[in-house]
């Protein structure tokens, strides 16, 4: 299986570039699914590959030692993708995250540690990781990025209350946060999270 997947134009040729992180258990072949659902062909996608499926072991809720060394491994997976695309000469205002579940707390923790202008972030049911009550030294500014957070509530694995705090640490850094709540929603991806993903990315692609 390869570590990661591309979908779409040529990286250089493309409006913008999505890095599209799953979820536990999932693939990034079920990442390209989404790419196609989201029918921005102008942009290119890359999805990469967790070993054996899963980005960390535990709870994205537990203390964060016990997800070690796999949680900074996988961090360290997406910067590279990010750097890479800066190297290519791929401005950051261009480049655009979208996690699912896991996925969506691995690409929310790793713009929260690793804040710039980025195109935009996009947490389909996640939060930043870490245990209750833990306190985040974040520092930097996101300069505007819009980000989306659509969350299931009540939900098996991420609670409401942590997509609350999540969206209110990315507000304290200066991004454009939006919170969708979906009562009673399967742990799934729904249209409407599909149609507020579009309008982010049409904001990259339009925007000046």
């Amino acid at each position: 299986m390869k570590e990661v997947l591309h979908a779409g134009p040529a990286l250089e040729d493309a409006q913008a570039v999505l890095i599209l992180v799953h979820g536990r258990g999932a693939s990034a072949e079920s990442m390209l699914d989404l790419y196609e659902a989201l029918k921005r062909p102008e942009i290119a996608a890359i999805a990469p590959q967790a070993p054996g499926g899963t980005w960390y072991p535990h709870s994205f809720m537990a203390p964060v030692a016990r997800n070690q060394p796999y949680l900074d491994n996988a961090l360290h997976r997406i910067r590279a993708l990010v750097h890479d695309l800066l190297d290519r000469g791929i401005a950051a205002q261009r480049i655009a995250l979208l996690g699912f579940s896991q996925g969506a707390c691995l690409a929310g923790e790793f713009a929260l540690r690793h804040p710039q202008r980025y195109g935009g972030l996009m947490m389909l049911t996640g939060g930043y990781i870490g245990p209750p009550g833990i306190e985040r030294s974040d520092t930097g500014t996101f300069d505007g990025m819009p980000a989306f957070l659509g969350v299931n509530d009540p939900d098996a694995h991420v609670p409401f209350e942590r997509a609350k705090e999540t969206a209110d640490a990315l507000k304290r850094m200066n991004a454009r946060v939006e919170l969708r709540r979906y009562p009673d929603m399967p742990h799934t991806v729904n249209d409407d999270e599909i149609q507020a993903c579009q309008q982010l990315l049409d904001g990259i692609t339009t925007g000046p």
